[in-house]
């Protein structure tokens, strides 16, 4: 698997593009901002892109779906408990004076359990809602995929609209669980590992204690 990111827009979101090297199928996870470019990065892979994917539906993590499909006509997929966030993000986008194209509807509901395939691999839905009801992240092949929910260093707000913190506690608990080894790529800042994040990060460090008791 080849995992490039692209870190874009006034909000610094990073976009990732997932390749399977035999197939060279892909797929995009949360496609925030300056769509143009990243439709110019997916077709400098070479690459035959399958799907859209996303972690949740925050303004930042949504504004360059419409660019994408005007290139791909290829299926969204989100989880309907983020459908309100979607269907509002001309709103939030106005209200924090950035531009922003309101993408298509979303195509295919995600749920937990579910499986993702991209080429050879396979990808679980996990739900850890908190920093947005609908909040999903895709865990496979030692790495996860966790859009705003786990940071290097810090975890998703939880002071906006339909965020929720209890259940932001309960979502990283679940995640402390997931191997040290696993590489995760976050919706914003560096690359990390759930080890690192173990040992290092204020907000999980007291989580990991409870969870090895």
């Amino acid at each position: 698997m080849i995992v490039s990111a692209f870190t874009v827009g006034p909000f610094e979101e990073n976009c990732y593009l997932l390749v399977d090297e035999d197939s060279r199928d892909a797929v995009l996870v949360d496609p925030g901002d300056e769509g143009d470019l990243i439709v110019s990065e997916v077709k400098a892979s070479g690459a035959t892109l399958r799907a859209i994917w996303l972690t949740h539906a925050h303004l930042d993590h949504i504004g360059g779906i419409a660019a994408v499909l005007r290139a791909w006509r290829v299926p969204v997929y989100l989880h309907p408990l983020d459908q309100q966030l979607y269907d509002e993000s001309p709103r939030h986008a106005a209200a924090y004076g950035v531009p922003f194209e309101m993408p298509p509807a979303p195509d295919r509901a995600l749920a937990e359990g579910d499986e993702l395939i991209v080429g050879s691999h396979r990808f679980a839905v996990l739900h850890v809602p908190g920093h947005a009801p609908g909040h999903v992240a895709f865990y496979g092949h030692g790495m996860l995929f966790g859009g705003d929910v786990l940071f290097a260093g810090s975890v998703g707000r939880t002071d906006l609209p339909l965020s929720n913190p209890e259940q932001l506690e309960r979502s990283l608990e679940r995640l402390a669980t997931l191997p040290p080894e696993t590489q995760l790529y976050a919706g914003h800042g560096p690359e990390t590992t759930i080890g690192v994040e173990l040992i290092s990060n204020p907000f999980l460090t007291g989580i990991a204690r409870v969870v090895r008791r």
